[in-house]
């Protein structure tokens, strides 16, 4: 595991790291917890903080609770408190201030390795939970939740992203002669595949999938989706009824200033219809009016979608 350890005393810290490295550990020390805090900021891979109660810049305390602030739905971290005062008020603010352990200091090496065997335990088990929480269990892309909250941070006004928005061709009509189970055959090799390519993926319901490109151009989401477009026309799948493929339809939009994600996604939304109105299994780049886009997308949604058969 990656672990941070912060203390006071150089002496401590050489120590500690001595133990935990040989336990087979990657391990960072920091006198001063406002650079920890940094450094586990910017590190993802940190797993767990190891901290003293007693540091200069800010408290043991503050750097679990500043700590404890940064996991969530997100990222896992294990933090273990320790101190040379075993008084119970200590442990109680140690738990109350986002702590998971509270060990005496200096720590003795089989006890530490025991609570982290523990930690590693909790932590698979918490990210596990977390990638559950945030893929789609069928295809392997983000779920609807998880895509739009990894969208946010990429909307950046000076170079707003690029969508893609694509689904199945007639995937009712995969489903109703082939069954649900070739459908869901179908849909994990489109996940799996548009994965294998740039950009944010997620399935927003259904048969129908998103991807966002940083920065990306309208040529360059075009070009992408040409690229999907082919590679899933070309699956082939096995059935009872012998060999099947199908084809999706594409729109692209690139993004504008002052513009949100779920507008953007619209855009994107209204040109794939356009792409379903065009024959399918093409790929159709948003008008420049985003107005009339959304405006001509309203009209096409009511009539079309009322024939859920033609439209499946």
């Amino acid at each position: 595991m990656r672990i941070v350890v912060v203390d006071p005393s150089r002496t401590v810290l050489k120590a500690v790291s001595h133990l935990l490295e040989g336990d087979g550990h990657l391990v960072t020390t920091f006198v001063d917890a406002g650079e920890a805090l940094g450094f586990i900021k910017s590190n993802r891979e940190v797993s767990v903080l190891l901290t003293s109660v007693e540091l200069t810049s800010m408290s043991g305390m503050e750097l679990c609770r500043e700590t404890r602030l940064l996991s969530g739905q997100e990222r896992a971290i294990y933090i273990i408190l320790m101190s040379s005062n075993s008084d119970q008020q200590y442990l109680v603010n140690a738990l109350d201030s986002g702590a998971d352990e509270f060990i005496r200091k200096p720590p003795a090496g089989e006890e530490l390795y025991a609570r982290l065997r523990s930690a590693e335990r909790l932590l698979r088990l918490q990210n596990e939970l977390i990638r559950l929480a945030s893929i789609d269990p069928l295809t392997g892309v983000f779920n609807r939740r998880a895509f739009f909250e990894k969208a946010q941070p990429l909307y950046r006004p000076a170079t707003p992203p690029a969508a893609i928005m694509f689904d199945v061709d007639h995937f009712k009509r995969v489903n109703d002669t082939y069954g649900h189970d070739v459908g869901d055959q179908v849909l994990r090799a489109i996940g799996c595949e548009a994965l294998s390519h740039d950009g944010i993926v997620g399935r927003l319901g259904g048969e129908e999938f998103a991807v966002l490109l940083e920065g990306g151009t309208l040529e360059a989401a075009a070009e992408q989706a040409e690229r999907l477009r082919a590679r899933f026309a070309a699956l082939a799948f096995d059935t009872d009824r012998g060999a099947m493929a199908v084809t999706c339809s594409f729109g692209v939009a690139q993004g504008q200033q002052a513009e949100s994600i779920d507008r953007l996604l619209k855009r994107a939304d209204s040109a794939l219809y356009r792409a379903k109105e065009s024959g399918r299994n093409c790929v159709v780049a948003a008008a420049a009016d985003s107005e009339r886009e959304a405006q001509w997308s309203k009209l096409l949604r009511s009539s079309q979608r009322s024939a859920a058969t033609r439209r499946a």
